[in-house]
């Protein structure tokens, strides 16, 4: 039967039932009401957003489900009313709702109140906000709870009788239109209107701009019109929306101690802003980018607000003392107590790189001051919030901005994190972290909300009813495929199972939905890299193996003759470069092997749908991304997952060793490369699995690793073949946390020696090993670059005792993102005398 002939014949068996329309098609579930005809009801004198309100209800219900729903007063007959209005306004929706306003009467600002009701036979819905802002929510509160699919809308009327206020004053995000972002330099205004107006649908309050300069390059082949004139669109519409407008402004000039700069940033300042239509918040940072002492950030900061106040009355103007050094923290906490800066600093922003904790710099600061967090929900890793443990072989392939769910965390970071503060507004640099923002946004609205429940939410209304769930369902499970060890989580193959499940029955709707396809597209990155993962390390271990038979018999430099010396070539004849030949065979085609093509295949097809539709660049060849490190895993999924270029880039170069005795001491050199011989120990401190002595003291909430041990890693691999994987991620800690290790049931009359491999992102920070807190092993110093084995003598007394304890530090008092102590690998060897 022909499918248009089929859906015909269906929709003529509907008509002649009792039921008729899409009622229909929820016959089954009775608590549900019939919403595809409804009249949207304003009050007759109505405000801007009351406009506004009725406006984003209508076009959003055409836009999820393509039925159109009315505006007006005059509803006929089975229509649906839907009241919106503030409660300042409710009388001029008539008597039918009068009842609902009581509701809404004592509820603080940006709150709302949705009630339901039946008059003469027609039901109802009424959304009153306690103001224009909290009308705005209502009614995406309202959408929300709504069943949207193609072609039918549906409600269960009796859940939406409620009230609700948001939990914390500030829910916001910083939305950079600027060349450093992985998709935002090519929005377009009526994208930033949708994404904005999305974001307010679920609570969000306050978005944070960026000026057209600031350590960015100033253009961008993405801009779809001058960044300037995008700055003041973007405010017009959060103005439309009536949300706060923050401008994240550094202060980038080398010198404000000089009074020419101040007065001509005081003016470009003044010009960049004014013709805004709403500022409420400038935030400056005190460092990352800008480096400025304290005392003349605080001269520059009071000057601009006196300036800027000329245009925009109300603006605040806000600080964080991110990046600052130990000296220069204490000065700016002095300064900040002074009577004068509290009469006109209005508040502090915590950020990532801070030296104190969100609760020392609260215990720090008069109590006047509001404190906003700024928290890092885009980057993987190099962040404030890095995911702990994180397999090399997703740093090294996924990166640092990869589309990153991670509802759980993210929710768990949140509602430690918010206790001392009045709110955030987060750190984003494009829509990689898109699903973070939305939890971010509900779970601050109401931080006893699960944060299963807040991506459900997001899942039902984003994709839709029908597939909504499941695709929540699915982000979650992508937060729990970066769990442990890849090679071992099979629950990375049953997610990307569990999407082309929906994708075989989705609509052609769902397919061109962009979140949708960042979902399927970081399924298939992981299962991708997973199989990579898997075949590389089977071939690598191929290979191996080839060159173990110089372990055989016959291999050893052994007299040919009674009596004789060893000769330098093996007595059984074999060149033991056909044995390299052959490894170096196996793995030069492992490395143009295709693994999983049509895998392969479907993740270009979905980058290329990403940069179509929201304008996500994943390349920076094809797509003209910024850089690699900006979000650009097309450009790096194939990257090798194990250290096969490395022991090919080693084989090779001892291919031209022509004595034979030194070529396969070469060999056994390459195949005992971590082992420490007999009655050693060996500790790989960024494999989870391979690190037995090392000191790991996890601190509950400590979600920004200040007091435990984490793993660190780069991205991209500037190391390549160089380096072997294990030099590519290390333990870590942040300030002054010292990293330890711990090694018991030594012998003590053995004598040890002691190699390290320091490696990491911070070559310029010197650090200091201790052996049991008393003995220094080194001073302060600067670690080889690139990293390199450093191998130090250990006194017999060190270990006399059975035991060991290795303490790193780095230099006390920097600032930056306190990075330094970073130890790749370790190995404690028994020192081997020769006999005499």
């Amino acid at each position: 039967m022909k499918r248009r002939s089929f859906l015909q014949g269906t929709a003529a068996s509907l008509a002649v039932s009792c039921i008729s329309g899409s009622r229909a098609l929820y016959a089954l579930d009775s608590t549900l009401t019939d919403l595809n005809r409804c009249t949207v009801i304003i009050p007759t004198s109505p405000s801007k957003r009351e406009v506004v309100a009725a406006d984003m209800v209508v076009d959003e219900i055409l836009k999820h489900c393509g039925i159109t729903w009315t505006k007006g007063n005059n509803a006929s007959a089975g229509t649906v009313k839907i009241y919106l209005g503030t409660r300042n306004n409710w009388h001029g929706l008539g008597s039918a709702v009068s009842s609902v306003s009581a509701k809404a009467a004592k509820l603080p600002a940006e709150s709302y109140a949705i009630a339901t009701g039946n008059d003469g036979g027609s039901p109802w819905i009424a959304v009153c906000g306690s103001d224009e802002r909290g009308l705005i929510f209502g009614a995406g509160r309202m959408l929300r709870s709504l069943r949207l699919t193609r072609r039918a809308v549906s409600g269960d009327l009796k859940v939406m009788n409620l009230t609700s206020s948001p939990h914390y004053t500030v829910r916001g995000h910083q939305l950079g239109f600027r060349p450093k972002t992985n998709a935002y330099d090519a929005f377009t205004v009526e994208m930033w209107d949708q994404y904005i107006r999305e974001l307010a649908i679920f609570g969000t309050n306050t978005v944070e701009l960026l000026p057209p300069i600031t350590d960015d390059d100033a253009d961008s082949p993405h801009f779809a019109i001058p960044p300037q004139q995008m700055m003041i669109e973007m405010s017009r519409i959060c103005d439309k929306y009536d949300l706060d407008v923050s401008v994240w402004y550094p202060a980038m000039a080398k010198n404000y101690g000089d009074a020419q700069t101040v007065d001509a940033e005081v003016s470009k300042w003044a010009e960049v802003l004014r013709d805004l239509p709403r500022v409420d918040v400038v935030f400056v940072p005190g460092g990352d980018p800008g480096h400025t002492e304290p005392k003349y950030m605080l001269a520059l900061l009071e000057k601009q607000k006196a300036s800027l106040r000329k245009t925009h009355p109300k603006l605040q103007m806000w600080m964080s003392p991110q990046s600052f050094n130990a000296e220069w923290l204490a000065d700016f906490l002095k300064l900040a107590a002074d009577p004068h800066t509290q009469s006109w600093l209005d508040g502090i922003v915590f950020g990532p790189q801070n030296r104190s904790s969100i609760t020392e710099l609260r215990k720090s600061l008069p109590a006047k001051y509001p404190i906003r967090f700024y928290p890092d929900i885009t980057h993987s890793i190099e962040s404030q919030y890095s995911i702990n443990n994180w397999d090399i072989a997703y740093v090294v392939t996924e990166g640092r901005e990869i589309i990153n769910p991670r509802p759980e965390i993210e929710a768990a970071i949140l509602r430690s994190m918010l206790k001392d503060t009045v709110g955030f507004v987060s750190y984003s640099e494009g829509v990689n972290d898109d699903v973070n923002k939305f939890v971010w946004s509900l779970v601050s609205w109401d931080p006893k909300m699960p944060a299963t429940d807040a991506v459900r939410d997001f899942g039902n209304y984003i994709i839709g009813a029908k597939d909504g769930s499941a695709y929540a369902q699915g982000l979650l499970d992508l937060e729990h495929n970066w769990e442990g060890r890849l090679a071992t989580n099979e629950l990375v193959d049953v997610t990307l199972q569990k999407f082309l499940s929906i994708e075989r029955t989705a609509s052609p709707f769902l397919l061109q939905n962009w979140r949708w396809q960042q979902a399927l597209f970081r399924a298939c990155c992981d299962a991708y890299v997973r199989r990579r993962l898997l075949f590389e390390s089977g071939e690598l271990a191929r290979a191996q193996s080839v060159l173990e038979r110089i372990e055989d018999f016959g291999f050893a430099s052994v007299p040919w003759g009674t009596g004789g010396k060893p000769e330098p070539i093996p007595a059984n004849g074999i060149d033991p470069q056909n044995l390299v030949d052959e490894a170096i065979d196996i793995l030069r085609k492992a490395a143009v092997v295709q693994i999983a093509p049509a895998l392969r295949t479907r993740i270009s097809e979905l980058g290329y749908g990403l940069f179509q539709g929201i304008h996500q660049q994943l390349s920076v060849e094809r797509f003209q991304g910024e850089g690699v490190e900006r979000g650009a895993p097309l450009d790096t999924i194939d990257h090798p997952v194990t250290d096969a270029p490395y022991f090919l880039k080693r084989l090779r170069a001892l291919s031209s060793i022509e004595v034979q005795e030194e070529k396969i001491s070469a060999i056994r050199a390459l195949l005992n490369r971590t082992n420490p011989g007999p009655g050693g120990f060996y500790d790989e401190l960024g494999n989870i699995t391979n690190r037995p002595h090392l000191v790991i003291e996890n601190v509950e909430g400590d979600f920004d690793f200040r007091r435990s041990t984490h793993v660190g890693t780069n991205y991209p691999d500037r190391f390549g073949a160089d380096e072997p994987m294990a030099w590519k991620h290390w333990a870590e800690s942040l300030y002054e946390e010292p990293l330890k290790m711990h090694y018991t049931g030594l012998d003590p009359n053995v004598e040890y020696s002691l190699q390290v491999v320091i490696s990491g992102d911070s070559k310029n920070v010197k650090t200091k090993l201790m052996a049991n807190e008393s003995t220094e092993v080194h001073p302060m110093q600067l670690r080889p670059w690139p990293p390199a084995p450093q191998t130090f003598a250990l006194p017999k007394s060190a270990t006399a005792s059975g035991e060991l304890l290795l303490t790193w530090t780095r230099e006390a008092g920097l600032g930056g993102n306190g990075r330094g102590c970073q130890v790749a690998e370790v190995m404690l060897k028994p020192v081997v005398k020769k006999e005499a």
